[in-house]
């Protein structure tokens, strides 16, 4: 036991419950035309079961044949730009999301290096978006609060902890963020990211 336990030195952590829930990466994809960097948003098209005309970053869930996260960000953006690999370029990853709906979001900064090659699949993807980096910095996203709360199922054994049906179970709370362009509305996921880029760019 000993030795098992030793073992676990230099062990890296990963996210507790992560092999219970789906995984998925995204790419937040620039463009740098006309003196300014344009970051790159899909609307979904209204065919698709999973968000229909929603404003998202390309990506999509991990396989089981991906090479890691990045490479699941790569495959799917590629299939729905119709880029090559080649045509990306991959600068850093961002922060890891926990969505309380039993997944993760792996997003990875990215360059792409000629517009001129991107086709979007119009099976998943209506139109894109340009959006100008210099907007998004300068332009304050409408903020509302979302709040979590836990419901327990009608079988859960109040009896085994303490105070029972009177437990004080904790609210959790997050920020929910709205860009407005061209008439569309980035919200969700996808602005929760974009903020966290913004933010880091203007530490």
């Amino acid at each position: 036991m000993l030795d098992k336990i030793r073992s676990f030195k230099g062990r890296k952590a990963k996210v507790l419950g992560h092999a219970e829930v789906s995984k998925y990466a995204v790419l937040v994809p620039l463009i740098a035309e006309d003196e300014d960097y344009y970051v790159v948003f899909e609307k979904r098209a209204a065919t698709l079961k999973w968000q229909p005309g929603e404003i998202c970053f390309p990506g999509g869930r991990m396989e089981p044949d991906d090479r890691g996260t990045k490479a699941s960000a790569i495959r799917e953006t590629c299939e729905e730009l119709g880029l090559d690999p080649e045509d990306i370029e991959v600068i850093a990853p961002l922060d890891v999301m926990v969505h309380p709906g039993n997944f993760i979001i792996v997003p990875y900064l990215a360059f792409i290096n000629d517009r001129s090659k991107i086709n979007p699949n119009h099976q998943e993807v209506e139109r894109l978006l340009y959006v100008p980096l210099s907007f998004l910095m300068n332009t304050e996203p409408q903020q509302h609060n979302v709040s979590v709360r836990m419901f327990m199922e009608e079988d859960f054994p109040f009896e085994l902890i303490p105070h029972g049906k009177n437990y004080p179970m904790r609210t959790g709370s997050y920020m929910q963020y709205f860009y407005f362009w061209e008439g569309e509305v980035i919200w969700g996921m996808t602005s929760r990211i974009l903020q966290h880029f913004l933010d880091l760019l203007k530490s």
